[in-house]
């Protein structure tokens, strides 16, 4: 769940991560994970996260790229915890699959709306700043992955648990700004 959860918010830093940490020996990762230590998908996934890299830091422009990856990082997200299940029974796999696509779905769609809460602000030093924080929490969190994955497990599931909180407070409060639409054409 741990390569799930960071492909949402970089998928290429992700992978390139974890397949040098193969790659060097210095983490076995499970099931076929292991196979992200290959240099041609490494280097793949190295010349991807440049592209990402510059299209990060402008303002708008990582916007659309996050809109866009919608629909490649919660696939991979979903994939890469699979493939980390892969010497388990189908059905653990399949759960894997599905818990590893939301997991990746709800890191992504908190990095998605605080980059476009950052681009509100007219100025482009919060949105570089963030990108670098995003791409220093990811390489920095792949390393705890390696080395401890059960406090990754408990970052994985904290983070799921704060993303049920702040849910619960926006349809509270969308619930409340209804009511009070709803009251006003009524009167």
């Amino acid at each position: 769940m741990g390569s799930a959860w960071l492909s949402g918010i970089n998928l290429y830093a992700a992978v390139v991560t974890l397949g040098l940490l193969e790659r060097f020996g210095l983490a076995h990762l499970p099931g076929d994970l292991g196979r992200l230590g290959n240099w041609w998908l490494i280097g793949l996934a190295a010349g991807l996260y440049l592209i990402e890299f510059v299209a990060d830091k402008v303002p708008g422009v990582d916007s659309v790229w996050d809109a866009i990856h919608t629909f490649i990082r919660v696939p991979a997200g979903a994939v890469l915890a699979f493939a980390a299940f892969a010497h388990f029974d189908p059905q653990v796999r399949l759960a894997a699959l599905l818990l590893g696509g939301g997991v990746a779905l709800g890191s992504h769609g908190a990095k998605a709306a605080t980059r476009i809460g950052a681009n509100m602000s007219p100025e482009p030093f919060s949105n570089i700043g963030l990108s670098f924080l995003e791409d220093i929490l990811v390489v920095g969190f792949s390393f705890v992955m390696a080395a401890h994955p059960v406090l990754m497990i408990a970052i994985v599931v904290a983070f799921l648990c704060g993303v049920a909180w702040m849910f619960s407070r926006i349809l509270r409060t969308l619930r409340g700004w209804v009511r009070a639409a709803l009251q006003k054409l009524s009167t």
